[in-house]
């Protein structure tokens, strides 16, 4: 079965449209905060799209203005700065930015999908070490269903191949937040089949960013290489989704 890879990163920057600023007045500090965007996930987006030659779909407004990684209706959705803005405004919002993003990218899977074969969807993004005073203890997190046998398949062995190029680093599986959590990847997952559909959400320790800009791309290095095991990307993880389906008698 064919292999269709896309790319995204939904918090790729923290920029804010001219016509939006006056309502984040006095909130500006926040845009350069983990709160405005994920420090490096576009960087390891732009890498993986050109690794694995799929197409890469990024959204660099903050997620201040909208948060493009959760449902309509969550609690979230809209930031302090936001939530209180006019209805029509949000509405503006929601369509230009959000609908405009999440529906493109939906139809791309769609057309992938009608030409035959299956999506592996890798959402990039990044967590700050510390929230709420407590330290998160993991370098790279690898999110999915694990009701969903291929994509559990898929990150146990993607994690084996991290771990193997780089055992210094902890790398954890539904961490720092639960695959199955309020996202894209999980509004995909109601879109598109078990067979057709993997969305897996990479996470990585934003201090690997701070650290500097050598060993920043020394980590995203690793992070491609080991989906190049044991030869290419695409056959990394091809394997894993059809270990699965041998499994299954498929």
């Amino acid at each position: 079965m064919a292999e269709h890879f896309l790319i995204s990163c939904e918090h790729g920057g923290n920029r804010l449209p001219r016509r939006y600023r006056p309502i984040f007045r006095g909130l500006e500090p926040l845009l350069q905060t983990h709160r405005g965007f994920d420090a490096g996930a576009l960087g390891m987006a732009r890498d993986l799209a050109k690794a694995l030659s799929a197409p890469l779909f990024v959204a660099t407004t903050s997620r201040l203005l909208i948060d493009l990684n959760r449902s309509v209706g969550h609690p979230r959705l809209y930031s302090e700065a936001t939530q209180y803005a006019p209805l029509e405004l949000r509405r503006e919002i929601l369509e230009r930015y959000y609908l405009n993003y999440r529906n493109r990218v939906e139809a791309c899977i769609a057309g992938a999908l009608a030409r035959g074969g299956r999506v592996i969807h890798i959402a990039s993004h990044s967590f700050t070490p510390v929230l709420d005073g407590r330290i998160r203890n993991a370098d790279i997190g690898l999110l999915y269903d694990p009701d969903r046998a291929a994509e559990l398949e898929l990150c146990r062995r993607w994690q084996a191949s991290l771990k193997a190029h780089a055992p210094e680093l902890q790398i954890r599986r539904n961490y720092p937040y639960a695959g199955r959590s309020d996202g894209f990847t999980a509004y995909l997952r109601r879109q598109f089949p078990n067979e057709a559909y993997l969305g897996i959400e990479l996470e990585i320790n934003q201090k690997h960013v701070f650290e500097g800009s050598r060993h920043w791309r020394a980590l995203r290095r690793i992070v491609i290489e080991s989906l190049r095991q044991p030869g290419s990307a695409g056959l990394f993880l091809q394997q894993a989704v059809e270990q699965v389906e041998v499994a299954r008698g498929e």
